[in-house]
């Protein structure tokens, strides 16, 4: 049971590959940013990779999170390498593709390439660059690389080193005047902070690249799961289930499990009001556990996550004003400094809660765990009066 987004793969494929006007800045990088669990692989693996393919582009697709204990350029090599041995058979689904649509005079034979493919990114052998330099000549077609979960090539010599492989890439082939395509790179990720870090630090390979939020599930999808799930009379209004849908957080899982609810429970009102109910148990529970994650940092992490979220949530300056630090001080009584809440931050920032958009200014990562704080802090304040929290 997969719920398709053909629309948007069709959207999306034409910016990689047919890009207008300013939005050929896409070439030099794009990263998507999503929640957990909102369906990220499911349409890359099941939508865009197709749609690209169906195209003529040629896709190697990785997933850092598929193993791992691997090294990033470990998987990436080894994704590029199932990708070219493909090539290079005859009866390959993508060089069929190719001949027709490029009309390559390949024979009956696939694609043959002027290096090792099991050599390949060693010290004797050809790099990432010269190999899918080589490729787009042979292929005469844009070379799209997807990195799934990208935030794991953060940290560590070899993911960063793999990222500016790929950088190499891209320059080598996307500066040359006479390039018959393109290399296109997408990494999407769930640390929503770690993958909008990767396009503005300085210091990063795709610095200056394009990021955007991933594109969420809209009320098409509710309703297709409405007709999949077959609730009979205990089915919701296609509206009322789409509210639920939006206040947890646009997660497919949690939907179906207030669905399943629902379908279980006694008869007591009309099923819409009951899916309400049912909907803020669910919540109550998700954000029980996101809220557990930021109750572990500590009363100094509450305080600035809650001022980021009053402030707006999203593009806050001013967390390290010499005012803000009154504030923070007077609120878990005792003084702190603009370097402890400098390290706070990063704290918040690496724990997925903050994402850091620019130089000194801040954004809440996820807005669900933002309602969850401020619902809570305003029952405490109601309770507890001038001492509660937030």
């Amino acid at each position: 049971m997969t719920f398709h987004r053909p629309t948007l793969a069709a959207d999306m494929a034409d910016q990689l590959l047919r890009p207008k006007g300013l939005m050929k800045k896409v070439r030099s990088g794009l990263f998507l940013g999503g929640l957990r669990r909102i369906g990220k692989t499911t349409f890359l693996r099941g939508d865009l990779i197709p749609t690209l393919e169906a195209q003529g582009a040629i896709v190697v697709y990785v997933d850092l999170w598929s193993n791992t204990a691997a090294k990033p350029s470990d998987l990436l090599l080894g994704a590029v390498r199932k990708t070219l041995t493909d090539l290079q058979r005859a009866d390959s689904k993508a060089v069929g593709v190719l001949k027709r649509l490029k009309g390559l005079d390949l024979g009956a034979a696939g694609f043959k390439f002027g290096f090792s493919l099991s050599e390949l990114g060693k010290t004797e052998g050809n790099t990432l660059a010269g190999a899918f330099s080589e490729l787009v000549q042979l292929a005469q077609t844009d070379v799209v690389v997807i990195i799934d979960e990208v935030q794991h090539a953060m940290g560590s010599d070899d993911g960063n080193d793999m990222l500016l492989a790929l950088k190499a890439a891209r320059d080598e082939i996307n500066l040359s005047p006479s390039t018959p395509g393109y290399f296109l790179f997408v990494g999407t990720g769930s640390h929503r902070a770690r993958v909008r870090e990767l396009t503005i630090k300085g210091k990063q390979a795709f610095n200056g690249a394009m990021s955007e939020d991933f594109p969420v599930l809209e009320i098409d999808f509710v309703e297709w799961l409405l007709n999949e799930a077959d609730l009979g009379e205990r089915s919701p209004s296609a509206a009322v289930a789409f509210e639920c849908f939006v206040r947890l957080g646009r997660r497919p899982e949690e939907l179906m499990k207030a669905l399943a609810a629902l379908q279980q429970a006694p008869n007591f009102v009309a099923a819409d009001q009951d899916l309400r109910a049912i909907t803020e148990g669910v919540r109550q529970s998700a954000a029980a556990v996101d809220l557990a994650r930021l109750d572990e940092l500590g009363p100094l992490a509450l305080a600035i996550f809650g001022y980021v979220c009053r402030q707006g949530g999203q593009s806050v300056k001013k967390v390290f004003s010499g005012a803000t630090l009154d504030d923070y001080s007077a609120e878990i009584g005792r003084p702190v400094g603009a370097e402890e809440v400098q390290k706070m931050a990063n704290q918040l920032v690496d724990s997925n809660i903050l994402a850091r958009d620019g130089h000194g200014i801040y954004g809440v990562s996820d807005p669900f765990l933002a309602e969850a704080y401020t619902s809570r802090a305003n029952v405490l304040r109601t309770l507890d009066g001038p001492r509660g929290a937030g």
